[in-house]
């Protein structure tokens, strides 16, 4: 057992409900959701569209409270946002008013370092993603790649533990986004951050997760957990690759068929 495995885990949520009130009555997003990640884990929580994973995701951050159960980093509980817990979303989030440097520098500002910290900072996250050369471009001259670039160097500026991404590549073309699947496990294993990621591609959870958290619909739970223990750089067409994707696809379309044979008895 490695000794990662012996420390504390960085964040733990125990028996997480999430219920929403709406016009015709309440709707339970989330039911007795249980999870622990250790420190430097890359997580994926897959599912289909509407299982709660941006939910819960959205919890970890802080900017949704649960109906009940806890959420704690490094054993405090998690009621709010914070800069430990930065969140990449698929829409980039940038500020359009200000350039690459300034948006990777947003952070770093508001938390008062001296000038020549903030410039250093920026300049090596700037570098770290490939964006040094349009430093003073503005997002919208940017392509979708490169606008995601930004948005992670701007969380890993802010000095994270923890980068929350909502499915932040579902919105790009195929090729950047095995470019940019492959720069994220750069970045992730030259930082040593935990990554939690959204996603409802199983290829794109089995290429990038340590472990793959698999989620149910109606209302959302953790079905199964799948431990990937394959070498990385990871190769799609390798046939050890499609044995565990076929396995993690079976895992999330099995509660998909018991869930219509238990509506088809429901309804006979």
């Amino acid at each position: 057992m490695s000794d990662s495995q012996h420390a504390p885990p960085i964040l733990r949520v125990d028996d997480l409900h999430k219920v929403y009130d709406a016009s015709n009555g309440p709707v339970e997003a989330l039911r007795g959701i249980d999870l622990t990640i250790q420190k430097g884990e890359f997580v994926c929580l897959l599912g289909a569209s509407g299982c709660g994973k941006s939910t819960l995701l959205r919890i970890i951050a802080g900017f949704e409270q649960a109906t009940s159960g806890s959420v704690t980093m490094f054993g405090f509980g998690i009621d709010r946002p914070g800069p430990d817990r930065g969140m990449v979303f698929q829409d980039y989030a940038l500020f359009p008013w200000l350039t690459v440097k300034e948006n990777i520098a947003f952070g770093p500002s508001q938390r008062r370092l001296a000038s020549k910290d903030v410039a250093g900072i920026t300049e090596r996250f700037m570098a770290m993603v490939g964006l040094a050369a349009f430093a003073d471009r503005y997002p919208h001259q940017l392509s979708g790649g490169m606008k995601q670039r930004v948005a992670i160097a701007r969380v890993l500026a802010n000095d994270a533990d923890v980068l929350l991404m909502d499915e932040p590549f579902g919105a790009l073309d195929a090729l950047t986004r095995s470019k940019l699947q492959e720069e994220l496990i750069d970045i992730w294993r030259a930082t040593k951050l935990t990554v939690i990621f959204v996603t409802h591609s199983v290829e794109e959870a089995v290429l990038l997760a340590d472990q793959v958290v698999v989620m149910t619909a109606g209302p959302g739970r953790i079905d199964c957990q799948v431990q990937i223990e394959l070498p990385r750089p990871r190769d799609v067409s390798s046939p050890e690759f499609n044995t565990l994707r076929r396995d993690v696809t079976r895992r999330l379309t099995s509660h998909i068929a018991r869930g219509r044979a238990l509506a088809a008895t429901a309804d006979s």
